[in-house]
Parts: structure tokens; C-alpha cells; sequence
């Protein structure tokens, strides 16, 4: 069975996963998908986040899929990644969607997978109009492609700090705003880069992607 990970249930996450259960459901690939956010819906989300009712995201987008799409197995783990948590949600083996808004959690994320001999670490972001894709691979203990840290000091140094240390006045005053068509495009290059490492043909670590200049750059690094 796939052991997926979806972490960070906000404007990527809303526009991903419906597609990426719908595609799930429809291959007869056996999947088991845990979404983990700490965080809750606000109406203030709205422009860019589909949630049928307030509460915390991965709860309510966990019952709005499993009623959709009844051969999955989905579940909830409403927390944020701490340095506390990573090794009981993150396992060996697991394919990880990761669609968070700030360095540490990534650079968290990355770190753990680091320690894994199996995993596949997806990762997107943006800013409000750009914004990349990285592509974390681990197999028998080697990287296959360069970890989320290995060519962004940016992440490797972040000068945020994980949600979980923040308060309510802090997570609201902390989100950079953004638009719901970038994060369609992320969440678009991120489940093509799923669908091709699924064929065995992901042959680049990252992509950029502009949506003013319509464009999209994959970029393969050496590890």
C-alpha cells in the first residue's frame, strides 16, 4: 500500500489533493493518505482555500475526501511538524507532499527525510505570482537528488520559525498573501512530478514556474 503524507492543508493542499485522491482512486493503486496540519480554517482563507465548514484543516479536508472517494483510506493528524513529531509521522517508504508556507517546517521535513533509507519528498511553494517544485529522493540509503536544504540557504538558514511556535496573532500576521492561481500551478507541476517518478521518468530536481510569463524551468542538479 502507498503510505502518503500530505502536509500543510492550505491553498496548495486544497488544490491538489482532490485530484491526486481522484487519480488514486481511479488507477486501482491501494493508498492510505494522512493529512497533518495544525492550523484551522478561517473565512478569511476563502479566495484561495475550499473547505466545506470551519475547523482544523486536515480534520475537515480528511471527511470531505473519504466521503468523495470511499477506496481510500484517509486520516487526520491535526498538528503541525515539530521536531517532536517528525519521526512518528514521517516513516521509511513514505511518498511526502509537502505544501507548508515557511523555511523551518521544510528544513525540518528535509532533515528527517535525510535520516530515512527510503523516501520521496515533494515540495512546493510560492510566492505570489512564482514559485518552485523540489523533488527530495532517498533510495537504500543514498540521494538520488539533492536535498530541499542543498541549494536554498534560504531553507537551510530560515529566518522564520516553525508554526507551532507561533500564536494565533503571530500564524495570521506570519501568511504572505497569495493567489489562488499560483497555487494551482504548484500543485499542478508537483502531482506531474508524482505522476513521473510513478513511471520511473523524474529526471530533474526542481522547477521553476512564473505564472505572469506563463512559464515552467526544470532544473537538474548534481547531489
Amino acid at each position: 500500500m502507498l503510505e502518503i503524507k500530505a502536509i500543510g492543508i492550505g491553498g496548495i493542499g486544497c488544490a491538489l489533493l482532490p485530484f491526486l485522491c481522484r487519480y488514486l482512486q481511479y488507477s486501482g493503486d491501494k493508498a492510505r493518505i494522512t493529512l497533518i496540519d495544525g492550523d484551522s480554517f478561517e473565512r478569511a482563507n476563502a479566495p484561495r482555500q475550499a473547505f466545506t465548514r470551519l475547523g482544523n484543516k486536515a480534520e475537515v479536508k480528511a471527511r470531505e475526501l473519504a466521503q468523495e472517494f470511499e477506496n481510500l483510506s484517509l486520516r487526520a493528524a491535526p498538528e503541525f511538524v515539530t521536531p517532536e513529531n517528525v519521526s512518528r509521522l514521517l516513516k521509511e517508504g513514505d511518498v511526502i507532499f509537502l505544501m507548508v508556507d515557511n523555511h523551518a517546517s521544510r528544513k525540518l521535513v528535509s532533515g528527517h527525510a535525510a535520516t530515512l533509507a527510503n523516501v520521496t519528498l515533494i515540495s512546493g511553494g510560492n510566492d505570489f505570482t512564482d514559485g518552485n517544485v523540489q523533488v527530495y529522493l532517498r533510495r537504500e540509503g543514498l540521494d538520488l537528488t539533492p536535498s530541499l536544504t542543498r541549494y536554498h540557504p534560504e531553507i537551510a538558514q530560515p529566518q522564520d520559525r516553525n508554526p507551532a511556535e507561533l500564536s494565533c496573532e503571530e500564524l495570521m500576521a506570519q501568511g504572505a498573501p497569495q493567489l489562488l492561481f499560483t497555487n494551482l500551478m504548484v500543485a499542478s507541476m508537483m502531482l506531474n512530478a508524482f505522476y513521473a517518478f510513478t513511471r520511473d521518468r523524474l529526471d530533474y530536481s526542481e522547477v521553476y514556474l512564473d505564472i505572469l510569463e506563463n512559464l515552467t524551468r526544470p532544473v537538474s542538479r548534481p547531489v
